[in-house]
């Protein structure tokens, strides 16, 4: 199957083809900017260096999106998610990650009105 078509970085004046939002130069300040500005200071607690750590350990061990794998497709995991939120006292304990694909992930937030 084809890739999409690559399109101009969404940073102002900026010409790069990618095909995210943002080129590799300007991924890293968009993000840093998202943290500071528009994201829920607790989330950046939250989801600190320690919560880097354990996504990187769990998706090199679980490197297949579950909802995908139950359906027979096999689709890598490019996120992970808690079953049980954070915020409804959920942990980082392995037994409540899951390794999901984008689709899913967004799938199951739009299920719980997570999203707008």
């Amino acid at each position: 199957m084809p890739y999409k078509a690559k399109k101009p970085c969404a940073h102002r004046g900026c010409a790069a083809l990618t095909s995210g939002r943002y080129c590799p130069a300007h991924a890293k300040q968009a993000m840093k900017n998202y943290n500071k500005f528009q994201r829920d200071p607790d989330s950046n607690k939250r989801y600190g260096s320690e919560w880097r750590k354990i996504r990187k350990i769990f998706l090199a061990s679980n490197p297949l999106c579950g909802i995908c794998r139950e359906a027979g497709r096999l689709t890598p995991a490019e996120t992970v998610h808690h079953k049980h939120k954070l915020t409804d006292g959920g942990t980082h304990d392995l037994d409540n990650l899951m390794g999901l694909c984008w689709s899913c992930h967004s799938r199951l937030h739009a299920e719980d009105g997570d999203y707008f």
